[in-house]
């Protein structure tokens, strides 16, 4: 679509099984499908997270573009865009930019958007029937 960015590639993977214990920081983008015990922080530039079904972290979460369907412990922190799939569970509080909740997703936690879309200014509209 118009003005979206391309998403950066998935180039590491916390497979279903594994148990990583320590703090992370990855480059573009990682997925998880195991259990991390830690926090997780993506470098500078654009990042995405990707948190499968089967996936646990206990921990914070620091991305540009964060996508949960797994159990989370710890506050989130999307600065750009937040998807909740349908079996999302967040214990914590969560910040984003832009939100996308599916049914089904529960967040224990307070919801602080980044932006204040009220104090935004808005660009106005030009109407077709105007330019005739």
């Amino acid at each position: 679509m118009f003005g979206k960015k391309k998403q950066p590639p998935i180039k590491s993977l916390i497979a279903q099984g594994s148990c990583i214990e320590g703090n992370l920081k990855f480059t573009d983008g990682l997925r998880i499908d195991g259990e991390v015990i830690g926090d997780i922080r993506a470098a500078d530039g654009g990042s995405i997270l990707v948190i499968s079904e089967s996936a646990t972290v206990t921990g914070s979460i620091h991305a540009d573009h964060v996508i949960i369907n797994g159990r989370v412990m710890g506050p989130v922190h999307a600065s750009e865009l937040l998807e909740l799939q349908p079996k999302a569970k967040i214990e914590g509080d969560v910040s984003y930019k832009a939100l996308e909740m599916h049914q089904g997703a529960v967040i224990f936690g307070q919801l602080r958007p980044t932006t204040h879309p009220e104090l935004e200014e808005k660009p106005t509209l030009k109407l077709a029937a105007n330019n005739i």
